[in-house]
């Protein structure tokens, strides 16, 4: 049955929103994101201190590509003021293994006693912090920084070995809950 859909979302007092056409960009202090929504059928609207979402005769799909935008919304406004942050374990039992940040690339050294490093893409505005046995990933916008971290999980993945037993890696252990609202 198709019926109107309208979604408000309430702006936080420290954040800034711009809307052109279907890009948004949401400011607080120095951080930033910027993201396109493109859905032919839904508009996008700022209204005093609120975004509002609006389909009109709607039918199921466009209801869940409304609350789809009202969650990525969520998001970067939590990210802008708080930021996200995902932490992973080093975990090296067989071979002494270093991990190390360079340019835009985290290098994995002596996984497995491999000669040549592994490396994992660091994407922009992400910080990775190396604290001893913890990768500390940090950034504004929960998809890049949860990319990054499943980057590094990645390039340590074990084929054609037994993983219960070479359960060498880096490791999500903790990660960042954006707004489910």
């Amino acid at each position: 049955m198709k019926k109107d859909i309208k979604v408000e979302i309430e702006i936080p007092e420290n954040v800034e929103v711009e809307l052109a056409g279907k890009k948004l960009r949401v400011k607080a202090g120095n951080n930033e994101v910027e993201r396109s929504f493109l859905d032919p059928c839904i508009e996008i609207k700022k209204e005093g201190n609120k975004i509002v979402l609006f389909s009109k005769k709607g039918t199921k799909r466009e209801k869940a590509m409304v609350g789809t935008f009202k969650a990525h919304i969520a998001n970067i406004m939590k990210g802008v003021s708080e930021g996200f942050e995902y932490r992973l374990k080093i975990c090296s039992s067989h071979f002494p293994m270093s991990v190390n940040v360079e340019d835009n690339h985290v290098l994995i050294k002596n996984f497995l006693g491999e000669k040549i490093p592994r490396k994992a893409k660091i994407l922009k505005g992400v910080d990775i912090k190396i604290d001893g046995e913890e990768i500390v990933v940090k950034g504004d916008d929960i998809e890049k920084v949860g990319q990054t971290a499943a980057n590094i999980e990645q390039a340590c993945r074990i084929n054609k070995r037994d993983r219960r037993v070479f359960q060498d890696g880096c490791y999500i252990t903790k990660k960042a809950r954006g707004d489910l609202a």
